[in-house]
């Protein structure tokens, strides 16, 4: 980290410097390598079972969502979100005096702060104080149930393997020698960059392309696709992409990177794009094109553990991988690269390693949420999942445009749509574009994680005016539709019958 006081309070807790590895016990019941939110949460846990555990730790402790992730970035895309809200003051009837900006040195300043304050939280000597002996160095297997670690061997009966992720880099001609930033690296900056070239529209290109616009960079993010967010619903993508080119975002669809190159100018993007050529050029390039897991150097080989340098550690649905005492949980071993999932697959490895637990990773019903703004989140299928699955399902949609509370704050880009197994009011996906979709996702996702039909939801009173009356609007829905031409008849027949 750099030398700022507020990143020196951050290592103080996660990466101490003058912290000495304990010695190690005779054997562990578990040990944990990678002090992630997969790893933190399994060490805690089985710490406070009564298990002896030992954490091994090769940087920093708390991971790529502490320090380059989660936090950071959230902190950023808040003060971006605020930006915006200051531009766009007038169409609130609020006057803003001239020569407002936006001040990079102090947004990053906070940023910094809020990260060094929520440190304690994943600090070693918090899990010392858990009864977690925590190693700082690189673990690597000795053997089926031995790993080293700064020239120590620590034996264990379970092992659980939490090394997650790191930035991919795309093997693009001249990218390394002109310069390039990740989400490893980008919160490093010292400057706001006058022109900025994202490359990748994933979740990560598409909020940071966003957030430094509405700093004032001049951003052009590149699609390697027709659609940004290729994974979502292509609906939910189009709202966001219109947001994007409304903060004054340039997007190049379609097209990909061939070569980069550097001078006194900025740096030069050569770019194709359906057979034309074009070149931009940047002062900085952000890399999101994806992930890879951290699986070298572990020595995973020697406990017989399989993996693949793309895919990760092979586990099976108990995240058991081939050596039956060692698990993974995590980016390291998971499609699903969230904090939150990790922190369920973790819970999971805690059933299964310590006691004769059963615990299925098919079992979880895991949300995620791009914090663009306005923000799409989701769960289950989407549409054109269910259709490469033959799964038959009922579509419901409800614009935001319809709901009193998002007229009234101004954010009526987006909808919430439902998927239903035909015929039933069973939820088997569901896709929410708004300002605030990640917390209004929340009601969704218990709902089908305790089996509840659509039907349930409809006789739960939401506040009013709020954003997630969406939620009860499709539920309304969904009643209307079940009032079939039999039923109306039979229904008029009782209102005659009775008046």
């Amino acid at each position: 980290m750099s030398g700022d006081p507020c990143d020196s309070e951050l290592d103080r807790h996660v990466a101490p410097a003058d912290w000495i590895n304990p010695i190690p016990a005779k054997r562990y019941h578990l040990i944990v390598i990678g002090g992630g939110p997969a790893g933190l949460v399994a060490a805690a846990g089985a710490a406070g079972l009564g298990a002896k555990v030992a954490l091994i730790e090769k940087h920093r402790l708390g991971g790529d969502c502490l320090i380059y992730g989660c936090v950071p970035s959230k902190a950023l895309l808040k003060s971006a979100r605020v930006a915006a809200t200051i531009r766009d003051a007038a169409e609130f009837g609020v006057e803003v005096p001239a020569g407002a900006r936006v001040d990079f040195d102090a947004v990053l300043n906070r940023m910094r702060q809020l990260r060094a304050s929520l440190a304690p939280h994943d600090s070693a000597e918090r899990f010392r104080g858990l009864g977690v002996d925590v190693f700082f160095g690189e673990g690597r297997f000795a053997g089926r149930d031995t790993i080293d670690v700064a020239g120590q061997t620590l034996r264990f009966r379970r092992a659980l393997i939490a090394t997650g992720g790191r930035a991919e880099v795309p093997n693009i001609p001249g990218l390394a020698e002109a310069g390039f930033v990740t989400n490893e690296t980008v919160f490093s900056l010292t400057s706001l960059p006058r022109r900025l070239v994202v490359i990748g529209a994933g979740p990560i290109g598409c909020e940071l392309a966003q957030a430094f616009a509405r700093f004032g960079s001049q951003v052009t993010l590149i699609a390697s696709r027709p659609n940004i967010l290729a994974k979502e619903d292509v609906d939910a993508a189009s709202v966001v992409e219109a947001a994007l080119r409304r903060d004054g975002i340039e997007l190049l669809a379609n097209a990909r990177v061939s070569r980069v190159s550097r001078d006194a100018g900025g740096k030069h993007v050569a770019i194709e794009q359906g057979g034309d050529s074009c070149r931009r050029v940047a002062d900085e390039l952000l890399v999101a094109v994806g992930r890879t897991p951290n699986v070298s150097d572990l020595g995973l080989p020697n406990a017989g553990v399989e993996f693949d340098s793309q895919v990760g550690v092979r586990v099976d649905d108990h995240f058991r991988t081939t050596n039956r005492a060692v698990f993974a949980a995590g980016d390291v071993c998971s499609r699903y690269q969230f904090t939150h999932a990790a922190d369920a697959m973790a819970r999971i490895v805690l059933q299964n390693s310590l006691f004769p637990g059963r615990g299925k990773g098919s079992s979880l019903v895991i949300p995620r949420c791009t914090y663009t703004d306005p923000e799409v989140a989701a769960v289950g299928l989407t549409e054109a999942e269910a259709h490469e699955r033959g799964v038959a399902v009922d579509v419901l949609v409800e614009e935001m445009s319809h709901n009193d509370r998002a007229v009234l704050d101004g954010e009526t880009a987006g909808f919430a749509k439902l998927l239903l197994k035909r015929g039933t009011d069973e939820i088997v996906g569901a896709t929410i574009v708004a300002s605030h979709a990640g917390d209004m996702l929340n009601e969704i996702t218990l709902a089908m994680t305790r089996s509840l039909g659509l039907g349930a939801l409809s006789g739960t009173i939401h506040a009013y005016p709020t954003q997630s009356e969406v939620i009860k609007r499709l539920a309304d829905q969904f009643s209307r539709r079940r009032l079939t031409p039999t039923v109306k008849w039979l229904f008029a027949k009782w209102f005659a019958w009775t008046r």
